[in-house]
Formats: C-alpha cells, sequence, structure tokens
C-alpha cells in the first residue's frame, strides 16, 4: 500500500508504533486473580453496577480490568504523542528533565508565524494528553514557565497543546495564578490538530496521521512475535471461588460471595480466625482449586 504521509517517513512512524506497545510493558500481562485484586476491589461498587447496569460478571470483570490496564496506559499515550515530533522536520524532544523539561522544541529559521501576526523563530511546548488534567495549581506553576521563557529570549512563544482539546483551537491561554487572571500573547493554548497543522505546513496532518495509524498498529501487534496477547482468568477463578465459598447458596449469592471475599476477607463473618495473609492465601488457593 502506498505511504500517504509525507511529514513522516513509513519506516520512522512504524518504529514509533512499536515503540509505543513496547512501552505496554507488564500492562500486556495476563490477570489471574491475585493481579485484579492487588490495590483490592470495591466490591460493593461491583455488585451495585452488576445489577444496575444490567451486566453480566464477564462484563463487570473486563470493565474493572480495562480501567487498571487504561489507568496505567495513559503515560504510553503521552509518549506516542510527544516522541513522534523528534521524526518531525524542526522539531527537537529534549530528554525528560532536560532544556527546561519542554515536551517538544520547534524551531524553524524561516520564522513561525502566530496568530495574532507576531513572527517568533521558536516555540517550547508543554503537552497534555487531555484538556481536563492540569488541577489550578498545576496549571499556574505551566503558565509561570512559560513566562519565565519569554523573559530569557524574546523571540519565541510558548505552547500548552492538548491532544484531547474541547475543540480545535490556537488561542491565548488564560488561567489563574495566584488568585488573578492572567494571558499573554505568546503563550498559547492550542489542540493537537493545529499544533500539527503549524509544524507541518498541512492542515489536516494530524486526521491523515489518524487515519493511517489503525493499520500500521494491527500490522505491528499482527507481524510482532514478542507482543502479548492477555488472556484474563479472573472471571473463571471466581467461579471457582464462588463454589468454594456459597456452598448451598443460589448461584447470584455464592458469586456475590465470591467478590466480596476480594475486598473483605478478613472482615468479621467473611473468613476465620486465621492471620490476614494467610486468609489471603486461602483466598487465591480456592480461586484456584488448591488445597
Amino acid at each position: 500500500m502506498e505511504w500517504t504521509l509525507n511529514f513522516i517517513s513509513e519506516a520512522d512512524f512504524t518504529n514509533h508504533v512499536k515503540a509505543t506497545i513496547e512501552k505496554y510493558g507488564d500492562k500486556l500481562e495476563s490477570f489471574d486473580i491475585e493481579r485484579f485484586n492487588k490495590n483490592i476491589v470495591d466490591p460493593i461498587k461491583m455488585i451495585f453496577d452488576k445489577s444496575v447496569y444490567r451486566t453480566s460478571w464477564k462484563e463487570i470483570v473486563g470493565n474493572e480490568i480495562f480501567r487498571q490496564r487504561d489507568k496505567a496506559n495513559n503515560n504510553d499515550i503521552g509518549y506516542f504523542h510527544q516522541r513522534i515530533f523528534q521524526y518531525i522536520s524542526n522539531c527537537h524532544v529534549p530528554d525528560n528533565g532536560k532544556e527546561g523539561g519542554w515536551d517538544v522544541i520547534y524551531h524553524n529559521d524561516v520564522g513561525i508565524n502566530l496568530p495574532d501576526g507576531d513572527v517568533v523563530h521558536t516555540i517550547y511546548i508543554e503537552m497534555k494528553n487531555k484538556h481536563n488534567t492540569m488541577n489550578s495549581a498545576s496549571a499556574g506553576k505551566t503558565y509561570i514557565k512559560m513566562q519565565n521563557q519569554l523573559l530569557q529570549d524574546d523571540d519565541c512563544a510558548c505552547f500548552l497543546v492538548e491532544a484531547i482539546a474541547k475543540k480545535s483551537q490556537n488561542i491565548k491561554w488564560s488561567t489563574t495564578v495566584d488568585g488573578k487572571t492572567v494571558s499573554h500573547k505568546r503563550i498559547r493554548r492550542v489542540s493537537m490538530d493545529q499544533f500539527y497543522a503549524l509544524v507541518t505546513g498541512q492542515d489536516d496532518a494530524f486526521y491523515q496521521m489518524c487515519m493511517t495509524l489503525p493499520g500500521v498498529i494491527e500490522r505491528v501487534v499482527s507481524e510482532g512475535k514478542d507482543v502479548k496477547v492477555p488472556h484474563d482468568t479472573v472471571v473463571e477463578e471466581l467461579q471457582r471461588l464462588s463454589k468454594k465459598c456459597g456452598e448451598g447458596k443460589s448461584e447470584t449469592i455464592a458469586m456475590a460471595m465470591a467478590i466480596y471475599m476480594l475486598g473483605f476477607s478478613t472482615y468479621n463473618g467473611f473468613g476465620s480466625d486465621e492471620k490476614e495473609d494467610d486468609r489471603l492465601r486461602r483466598l487465591y488457593r480456592y480461586a484456584k482449586c488448591l488445597k
């Protein structure tokens, strides 16, 4: 198939997708009941969710596994958004914590036109996955960092680039610092599509990348011998546990008992007088039908 992205080579894009998938690392490991309950799930919430949403235990458990994986994967997607610019002309991605801690630095000797008519030659970028990931303290700290950069270099601008912005935009960023609303025409809030357009000179560059991405991911995963395919066993283990700890009870109550044991195995009435560690080991042995 013909390669259609003119701002990054097929080899570089494919390698970047591979590197991002590799970042998933142990998050692709399969979930058993012990890993599932590592931070202790909330049994009451799971039982409410199962009943209120009229869903199956398989779906509820699957959703919780997805939530745990997804929480850990946000940094990996941040890696994808940031590090791709190392392959794009005039962009530089500093090592973590180096060169002021900026995520990306874009420099163009010809000049960079800003929406208000200013022309600069360098843009320092702080990148966020989503528009609502910064609280007011974090936003204020980032804004002050950008102000300091402008004081050091009067031929630059600073961008807060958001992968998931509320809308496509390249606007003056207005935020609050020490209780006061502040803004500066060279400190801007920019959506990812507008940033791609700026650095590539192609208005729909981000769209074109998005259209290419699924096929490349599929190819990398299908061809990659080292890409793990998780096989989660939590539901099966819970079903075995329900037969142990819910013996003589209805199927609904038996499964509920298995779920309760995830969080309440050491609570009065749910276990015996064993020590906490012994009870947890017993829970996992029961789930795996071990004596």
